[in-house]
């Protein structure tokens, strides 16, 4: 999956947000609504904070290597013990001592940047800042940095906890083992809460702005955790309601509002999450250009099964061999349907996107179905009659569910980009570095 960078114009705001919430009942809706052929303006949320937060005021644990302990700790870079390699650089599997009892050995992967100029180096930056004050379950941890000068010049590295089990993006090719559904539906309810996490549970917002599935880690218990954060940005200060960027992130997940304006907020991660789904249920990469020309394009090759009943099957990943309850598979499409409203304001919140994925998990398996309704804040228990269960369930093996579908965007053509980044406001490429101003700088490292 490649990834972009480049310069567009800006548009206006947009109007104010419905509800949110999903029900049973929608699953008889029309799925017609992805044919819109509008573009979202960009969101004017505006993101309140009591304190635009200052980095180098808070703490950090991160530890400080040397090149030559990250050289013993991985066979000097071998190619031997290589995990991952990227256009960041390459990634090591190493051994470390615990700083907690150093007669015990703690595993690690240690990624050496490869040397790209200003813009790597700015990635690595952001990664030490992001990761060095948050910590939670979902989120990949950084023991520690390494920013020295030897032989080679200055080496830029990071050590994080090693994910033994790789990338989600990895277990959906055909390359390995297909992961079960109860083990897609969790890595969804455990992206959801890295992302919650990052938007809503701190004095400070934090846009994850490259979220995408091989972004997200498996520890040894299939944890899934969000890594990556070179291209993490601030959340809009108090009385802002985006912040302007240059247009960066992987084709096939960035939010169209966001490629159009260079405007972003939190509901661009929002609408990668429901791009992250579809891959989920259907198995399939957002942009694949090994696939036939009407295939290529994950969101625009499903359109037409989400609006008929017969056909919705035909969509699903077939490695799982249909061994999976259909409804579940229903109703995290509608949920994927609600992050891809083409209006970012009426996406729901990712504490709103995590509530329905735990409902879905926590569905019992027949009787009456009690959905929580999450709007405005309040989560209402309702009860579905069994005539509406009866309405809602297709005879089997025959039909599924009509999925809703309203304000979805088309996803943005070559053509389209071309067209938007002639008219990208040059003064954004000023913006982009603003934070990193006001971050906290590691020792050894120059940010100039």
């Amino acid at each position: 999956m490649k990834c972009f960078s480049f310069y567009i114009g800006e548009k206006k705001d947009e109007p104010k947000s419905t509800n949110t919430t999903f029900t049973d009942g929608e699953m008889k809706r029309s799925g017609s609504e992805l044919d819109s052929q509008n573009i979202s303006d960009a969101s004017t949320e505006s993101m309140r904070r009591n304190q635009y937060p200052s980095f180098s005021q808070r703490p950090s644990n991160l530890r400080i290597f040397t090149v030559s302990e990250l050289k013993s700790a991985t066979k000097n870079f071998s190619r031997s013990v290589m995990v991952g390699e990227g256009g960041f650089g390459c990634v090591y599997k190493g051994v470390i001592k615990s700083a907690e009892d150093p007669s015990q050995k703690l595993e690690v992967a240690v990624k050496q940047l490869s040397k790209r100029g200003l813009q790597g180096h700015k990635e690595w930056v952001t990664e030490v800042n992001v990761l060095g004050v948050v910590e939670h379950p979902n989120l990949v941890k950084l023991v520690g940095y390494c920013a020295e000068d030897d032989e080679r010049g200055i080496q830029r590295l990071l050590i994080y906890e090693y994910m033994p089990n790789g990338s989600v993006e990895n277990h959906l090719s055909s390359r390995s083992d297909p992961l079960p559904w109860p083990m897609r539906l969790k890595i969804a309810q455990d992206a959801a809460r890295g992302l919650a996490y990052l938007h809503e549970e701190m004095d400070f917002q934090i846009i994850f702005r490259d979220f995408k599935s091989s972004n997200i880690l498996l520890d040894e218990q299939w944890n899934a955790k969000l890594s990556d954060f070179g291209m993490a940005r601030l959340g809009p200060s108090e009385g802002l309601t985006h912040v302007s960027t240059a247009v960066v992130g992987t084709m096939g997940y960035a939010a169209p509002e966001y490629i159009q304006t260079g405007r972003l907020t939190a509901k661009n991660d929002v609408w990668s999450y429901g791009v992250f789904l579809y891959e989920l249920i259907t198995g399939r990469r957002p942009l694949d250009r090994n696939r036939p020309k009407s295939e290529q394009k994950l969101l625009e090759w499903v359109k037409p099964y989400l609006s008929d009943l017969k056909k919705f099957r035909l969509i699903i990943d077939p490695r799982l061999e249909a061994k999976y309850p259909l409804k579940s598979v229903q109703k995290l499409a509608i949920v994927a349907n609600r992050c891809l409203v083409r209006l970012p304001k009426n996406r729901p919140k990712m504490s709103e996107v995590l509530e329905m994925v735990n409902q879905i998990i926590e569905a019992p398996p027949s009787g009456l179905k009690k959905i929580r309704d999450v709007s405005s804040g309040q989560k209402k228990i309702r009860e579905v009659s069994s005539n509406q269960k009866k309405n809602m369930e297709a005879p089997t093996g025959t039909a599924s569910p009509q999925l809703p579908l309203k304000n979805l965007a088309p996803i943005q053509t070559s053509r389209d980009v071309e067209t938007v980044n002639k008219r990208r406001n040059a003064d954004l490429r000023r913006g982009e570095t603003g934070w990193l101003s006001r971050v906290w700088t590691p020792k050894l490292l120059r940010t100039c």
